[in-house]
């Protein structure tokens, strides 16, 4: 019979991005060690808050007995002639802790063997809880992790007491100074005092009655209408913001909204400056009218409710008011001197100790987007030009410095202010797209090609001065500036050499990079087609086919990827895996052996030898035209005629002949046919129903 076991592990204010991925991994912890334990599972829930971690799980109240055969000696080494147990059955049965006439003997396909058969009564499962609870506490992995006082203890912060029940009983443990219990605690300030708990039911309406909602899932849709409410009050609607709702969601316990406003006149600053000052720095929702047009209000969540709601709103009011005069102040002072000044500022920017100062980037950056320009788009040169050389230049503006998150939105608003082509503002803003998953790409030519020659410049570079990414830590964030690159290259379009870009960036950093150019350029070229197998397996395609067609070719993305669909789509027809099979047994026979001879006609000697030479010539030049209009299904198409003639050779005919001339020319024609296929995909990386 099922029954229910809470566990709730209470501590100080964990921080909120910690939580939702800790749940998820207490989940998986509890259901792999109540697997292992034979321990059956049913509904499990996790819940938390910034002061608790809980997790709700249906348990069999017993483990399940373990039934076990052990076999050992063979019958007739076990017994001698008499029927006496030889040394063989007597050290069996003591190493399994057995009488010897415990023993039977089995019929096995060897023969007869003795064997022990074991029952092992399953344990309470309050009793293995016992054990696994403590270690599952200790064994939760965070970010950062902290000791407290003179404990051994680590944990994310400091635990204050620990909730643990099963069919209502406690499950007793002990943590280092902490002993389990049947009592949690309530709210911080607003019901502060333990209470007891005999279950879950008991457990949730406990906890709302002490002003806790500690399912996070009930919790959001509260803040959620709050906002929306106190927002109502203020004129408008909240600005949707789901990052900002799943922080707060984890920030508070009982959440109270209320509205705030301030002065008008700073809504003649930047729309991002407002909107950042108010999520990311007061975790304030913004306040929109039917337009989508900020007005002077915010709605603010605090995690009380209080006594006089007129003073906390004051309080709110008057921090995001400091703030904005920070930025007023800001804004108003940075617009005295232009970017194109600023520039030279950036060589007291150390971009990195080892790749030099944010001037020396910037240099970089646009000395590879000119000569990316020239190959892409040269109608946008000039503009690629100037806004490469000015895409940094708000790093070193008081704004920027206060709101770090403005970089690029600051640069924009001041080339704009200062008089600057448009095109170049929206320049200095893209290049950073996309910033993360599933951002938004830049939108112009310009844009694309100032984001690649800045993004590969940090990859380059990380790589050249052996700052390279590993399992656990990406400081650079290579991975993310890699698949930016990948993503703006297949979204626009761009056909060019990977290689060449890599090796211009190379040339560019040869006086910075500590390592051989060539080292530099074939690690980078691996992790990009890392990164890009990886992206194109995400979007549902089998590693194998990938694998098999970047094996040809992964220097010009856009056609790689086209390659991919082509043969995805191919493999779903009939006459794919006979073909497959073909290519392999192809490329099996020419596997260590010279097949780079002429063709002679004149010296086959069977008509399959003819026949497949000549369906060779009646496809080659279909095939090649297909190949240059980057039709590749209707190529595969064409290679699927030769399956049949080649089976027939196989059948037919003795590849490996004796007289070394007919050998030469049977391999030199499957030498052609390999060529063919090899252009495409490389069918022995790819898995077939037959190893041919």
């Amino acid at each position: 019979m099922k029954k229910g076991m809470l566990l709730e592990i209470g501590t100080e204010e964990i921080p909120s991005r910690f939580i939702p991925q800790t749940l998820e991994v207490l989940r998986e912890m509890l259901h792999k060690e109540m697997e292992a334990r034979r321990v059956e599972c049913g509904e499990m829930l996790v819940m938390g808050t910034p002061r608790r971690l809980t997790i709700f799980a249906e348990l069999e109240d017993q483990q399940h007995p373990l039934e076990s055969e052990r076999i050992g000696p063979p019958k007739s080494v076990a017994f001698d002639p008499q029927g006496k147990p030889t040394k063989a059955a007597l050290g069996f049965a003591q190493k399994e802790g057995v009488q010897v006439e415990d023993l039977e003997v089995r019929a096995t396909e060897k023969g007869e063997y003795l064997c022990v058969r074991k029952h092992e009564a399953g344990r309470q499962t309050r009793e293995i809880l016992s054990v696994v609870l403590p270690r599952l506490i200790t064994a939760i992995p965070f970010t950062k992790s902290m000791r407290w006082s003179d404990l051994e203890l680590r944990f994310a912060r400091p635990i204050h007491w620990i909730l643990a029940l099963f069919d209502m009983e406690v499950i007793p443990f002990t943590l280092e100074h902490l002993k389990s219990d049947h009592l949690t605690r309530g709210h911080r300030f607003l019901h502060p005092e333990p209470f007891t708990v005999t279950g879950m039911a008991d457990y949730l309406e406990g906890l709302r009655q002490a002003c806790v909602i500690v399912d996070p899932e009930e919790r959001r849709e509260l803040i959620l209408r709050e906002v929306q409410e106190a927002a109502q009050k203020a004129g408008g609607t909240p600005l949707e913001n789901k990052e900002l709702l799943e922080e707060i969601t984890y920030l508070v316990e009982y959440p109270v909204a209320m509205s705030g406003g301030f002065d008008k006149g700073y809504l003649e600053l930047p729309r991002e400056v407002l909107i950042t000052a108010m999520q990311h720095h007061q975790r304030y929702i913004p306040v929109v009218d039917k337009k989508g047009r900020l007005l002077p209000s915010f709605v603010a969540v605090s995690n009380t409710r209080p006594r006089t709601m007129e003073v906390v709103r004051k309080g709110n009011e008057r921090v995001l008011r400091a703030r904005l005069a920070d930025a007023q102040f800001f804004f108003q002072e940075d617009q005295k001197r232009p970017l194109e000044e600023r520039v030279e500022k950036l060589k007291g920017v150390i971009f990195q100790a080892k790749l030099g100062t944010s001037y020396e980037k910037v240099m970089r950056i646009q000395g590879l987007a000119v000569k990316l320009a020239q190959e892409l788009a040269p109608e946008v040169k000039e503009v690629v030009a100037r806004g490469a050389l000015l895409c940094k230049a708000d790093l070193v503006t008081d704004m920027v410095g206060e709101f770090p998150q403005l970089q690029g939105v600051m640069g924009r608003e001041y080339a704009l202010l200062g008089g600057e082509d448009p095109a170049v503002a929206q320049v200095i803003f893209e290049h950073y797209l996309p910033r993360f998953a599933g951002d938004e790409l830049p939108s112009t030519p310009a844009g694309d090609i100032v984001s690649i020659a800045d993004k590969m410049d940090t990859v380059i570079g990380c790589f050249g001065a052996g700052l390279l990414p590993t399992g656990t830590s990406d400081p650079f964030a290579l991975r993310r500036q890699t698949l930016g690159v990948i993503n703006i290259i297949l979204g626009k379009g761009y056909c060019f050499s990977l290689r060449r870009i890599i090796e211009m960036g190379v040339d560019l950093l040869r006086e910075k990079i500590e390592r051989p150019p060539e080292e530099v350029q074939a690690d980078c070229l691996a992790f990009f087609r890392g990164r890009f197998v990886g992206l194109l397996v995400a979007q549902g395609y089998p590693v194998d086919l990938v694998e098999a067609v970047l094996a040809v070719q992964c220097d010009d993305l856009v056609d790689a990827r086209a390659r991919v669909e082509a043969v995805a789509r191919f493999r779903g027809r009939p006459e794919f895996e006979p073909v497959a099979v073909a290519f392999k047994r192809v490329a099996n026979i020419l596997k260590g052996v010279d097949h780079k001879g002429r063709i002679d006609t004149a010296c086959f000697e069977a008509p399959e030898e003819q026949a497949l030479h000549g369906q060779y010539q009646e496809i080659e030049g279909k095939f090649s035209a297909s190949i240059k209009r980057g039709d590749y299904e209707g190529a595969l198409a064409e290679l699927a005629k030769l399956r049949p003639p080649v089976d027939a050779l196989f059948e037919h005919c003795m590849v490996m002949a004796e007289d070394k001339k007919v050998r030469a020319n049977r391999l030199a024609l499957l030498g052609e046919i390999a060529g063919l296929f090899s252009q495409i995909i490389d069918f022995s990386r790819l898995g077939t129903g037959e190893e041919g």
